[in-house]
């Protein structure tokens, strides 16, 4: 038995870790634009990444370090992704870590995450010139989470203790950005876990693979899959204290939460839909249905509408690619049957219900396929004016 209680300060919640958020001129109005999560000890480190084949430098540089080093030190800076940048995006990191290391001795194998504008060179001057305003004995989970966002509307963190019994717990906390391109394919987004569990370090790759299958890989806002996506889960084991199943629990309530508040915050967003792909032949093939729903913009647009437009909803999973049929196809919105084995409960009456339905600020939109026993749930938004403002005038 275990549990988890919500607990404050989200990435510098677990013994041991501090994070705070400053501002090195990359935002406008010295709004917070570098983060930093320090450990003062090292930390295992496990981290997943875009399937973009152009990575931005920072996995780059990542990746260089090779298997199984250890860090106690992640920097993130926002308003610039440092991607296509070539082999001086890279270069530019190691410049900005060697000053980091100059300014802190003990900061071993420092890793950089970036986010904002493709194609544009860091402005290192301006970020290696934010040391001097590094307090890392801080902890401002706040500060962090502000300063990683870009076209977000809101921060992003959570934090649990887990209790494993009357005496050993352990804690597990995470801050997260992303609001616009973002599609299943781990999503575009930055999101940073730290725990002192006492987790083996071979388990923290097949846990978080794991989670992210239905939480990060399950979301949609635009469709698009950006060149910096990054997890990153950091473990110092300092609390002594580990249990796979309650770690892996916890994990994934994490990732959820974080997971469907970007999909809430997507870029104009106004609501947030779970679609749900029940009795489908296979999982995968659950998996591609429903992402399928939550990527369509004949869908998307006609949720932001408000419309119950069900004839959307079966085009797309005939179009999905998967086996169906449309004699064993049932659709809801909530629990509105609107169409249910070639039969169609589509009425005036249906219809006002299931446009109330989509009203609201969240709601679930269930497809049974009625050939198998699988399903799968993806996450996804509606799609409107907002977003098109947002991203016509991004780089200005």
């Amino acid at each position: 038995m275990f549990n988890l209680f919500p607990i404050e300060n989200g990435v510098c919640a677990p013994i041991g870790f501090y994070c705070d958020g400053v501002s090195a001129g990359l935002k406008a109005n010295s709004q917070l634009d570098i983060a930093f999560i320090y450990a003062d000890s090292l930390c295992d480190v496990e981290g997943i990444f875009t399937e973009n084949k152009f990575c931005a430098a920072p996995i780059t540089h990542f990746r260089q370090y090779g298997e199984n080093f250890k860090t106690n030190f992640v920097l993130i800076n926002s308003k610039n992704a440092n991607a296509l940048t070539g082999d001086e995006g890279v270069q530019n990191i190691q410049e900005i870590l060697a000053k980091l290391q100059t300014t802190f001795p003990h900061i071993t194998n420092p890793i950089m995450s970036s986010t904002g504008t493709i194609g544009v060179q860091l402005p290192k001057e301006k970020i290696m010139q934010s040391f001097s305003y590094f307090n890392l004995e801080t902890k401002n989970n706040q500060n962090a989470s502000q300063a990683i966002m870009t076209t977000d509307r809101f921060n992003k963190t959570i934090a649990f203790e887990v209790f494993l019994d009357d005496t050993r717990s352990f804690k597990i906390g995470a801050i997260c950005k992303g609001a616009g391109m973002i599609n299943p394919s781990l999503a575009t987004m930055l999101c940073f876990i730290t725990t002192d569990a006492a987790i083996p370090k071979e388990d923290i790759r097949p846990l978080l693979l794991k989670a992210a299958k239905t939480t990060f890989n399950a979301i949609s806002v635009d469709g698009d899959t950006s060149t910096n996506d990054t997890i990153l889960l950091l473990s110092n084991q300092k609390s002594g204290n580990y249990d796979k199943e309650a770690f892996l629990f916890a994990l994934e309530k994490i990732m959820h939460k974080l997971a469907t508040d970007i999909v809430r915050d997507g870029e104009g967003a106004t609501k947030l839909v779970a679609f749900e792909v029940k009795g489908a032949k296979t999982e995968k093939e659950a998996e591609i249905c429903a992402k399928a729903l939550s990527q369509s913009p004949l869908v998307k647009t006609a949720l932001f509408g408000c419309d119950p437009n069900w004839g959307r909803i079966a085009s797309t999973i005939g179009a999905s690619g998967i086996e169906c049929n449309p004699n064993t196809l049932e659709i809801y919105f909530g629990d509105i049957c609107v169409y249910s084995e070639g039969k169609i409960y589509f009425d005036s009456l249906n219809e006002e219900k299931a446009a109330r339905v989509l009203k609201q600020d969240s709601f679930k939109i269930s497809c049974n396929i009625g050939l198998g026993k699988e399903s799968f749930v993806a996450y996804g938004c509606d799609l409107g004016y907002e977003y098109v403002k947002i991203n016509a005038d991004y780089r200005t």
